[in-house]
């Protein structure tokens, strides 16, 4: 994106920001997936380490709270950037075939249009991801060495290990990945609301995924590889896993309201019937039924799926009965062109031949 293009949204974040009207507040609550979107402006700010710290008190859309957490190290900007992206793309291909496809919008501080002022099933999972990126990007931040408030997780150290290995090398802090993405992105949340209890269930939610997917890998230490020594570490899963993980959770989200125990003074979020399973901490709950994501709504950014392929043969949501809400769809036949037959030519080149072929795609009407 262009540098003017960069300031353009610079200037619309803090106009909209001052005037805090209702639509735009509850977008600039996702201010962590304002700073994944390709045009935010942090792509043309100096990261140096003489000017971080102003930089991160330009970022107008970020709460006082974020802006003091972004002013702890001069990497912690580019790992939150890199979280936000990272849940963005995820949820980009999570939803790539369904009827709400997660779609973007780079020019305006609705990121994903007006779908997440409802606080439906998706805006759950868009919450959920979000915050798992950034613990995510922070953890790994750390075990590189680019943040100077953590490193390696010293603490599993401490544990005694079933079996005949050790503990040794780097260990990822999710721990520290977690209260960081805790402090910032439930900073502006409200208890005392039913939504604020929501986008806090379903934050932690998220970070949860990754805690309980960490894996153990291990390494080999011995003479002529004899393995005398094995010594393992905790590793960050693939952030796939925790995408798949959340989108299963998606599909089983629990329908809540906020409960007052006038006594107590606490406010929770229960089941909307008796008869439901009250939701554990790694589920994903919602407030309000979906919007309809069939026909183009130009108000809640939902664009709608005139015009996406589908499957025909598929009975999932890719499939054309569903994608299509319908209406039916038209078959088309056009030509394709693509490499094939590649092989391996000494030394060192890949050549491929161009192969030509009829392909059949399927658009919903």
């Amino acid at each position: 994106s262009t540098e003017a293009e960069e300031s353009s949204l610079l200037r619309s974040l803090t106009r909209h920001r001052l005037v805090k009207t209702l639509q735009i507040g509850k977008d600039l609550k996702c201010s962590e997936r304002t700073l994944g979107m390709p045009n935010s402006q942090q792509g043309t700010l100096d990261l140096t380490s003489n000017s971080y710290r102003d930089n991160c008190d330009r970022l107008l859309y970020l709460e006082e709270k974020q802006r003091e957490l972004c002013a702890l190290s001069q990497n912690i900007l580019t790992s939150l950037g890199l979280g936000a992206k990272m849940a963005i793309d995820e949820c980009q291909h999570q939803f790539r075939m369904s009827r709400w496809n997660c779609s973007t919008f780079g020019n305006t501080t609705a990121i994903f249009g007006g779908v997440l002022s409802v606080k439906s099933r998706e805006a759950a999972y868009v919450h959920a991801v979000s915050a798992a990126g950034i613990a995510y990007t922070v953890t790994r931040a750390c075990s590189r060495g680019e943040l100077n408030e953590c490193s390696c997780d010293s603490r599993v150290r401490s544990r005694k290990p079933k079996g005949k290995w050790q503990w040794g090398g780097c260990s990822e802090d999710i721990h520290f990945g977690e209260k960081f993405s805790r402090e910032f992105v439930d900073s502006h949340e409200n208890r005392d609301t039913a939504e604020g209890l929501m986008n806090l269930h379903n934050n932690e939610a998220g970070r949860r995924s990754i805690r309980s997917r960490m894996q153990r890998v291990c390494k080999c230490h011995g003479m002529s590889g004899s393995c005398s020594v094995r010594v393992c570490w905790r590793k960050l899963p693939p952030f796939r896993q925790v995408g798949d993980a959340l989108s299963a959770r998606y599909e089983g989200a629990s329908h809540v309201k906020m409960v007052d125990k006038k006594r107590r003074r606490i406010k929770k979020l229960r089941a909307v019937s008796r008869d439901y399973k009250q939701p554990n901490k790694t589920d994903l709950v919602f407030l309000e039924e979906s919007p309809d994501y069939c026909e183009r709504n130009e108000t809640m950014g939902v664009l709608g799926t005139r015009g996406r392929l589908c499957n025909r043969t598929s009975m999932g949501p890719d499939g054309c009965r569903l994608l299509c809400c319908g209406r039916g769809y038209q078959t088309r036949v056009r030509d394709v062109e693509e490499k094939c037959h590649c092989r391996f030519v000494w030394c060192c080149d890949v050549k491929c031949d161009t192969c030509r072929y009829k392909k059949e795609e399927h658009i919903c009407n």
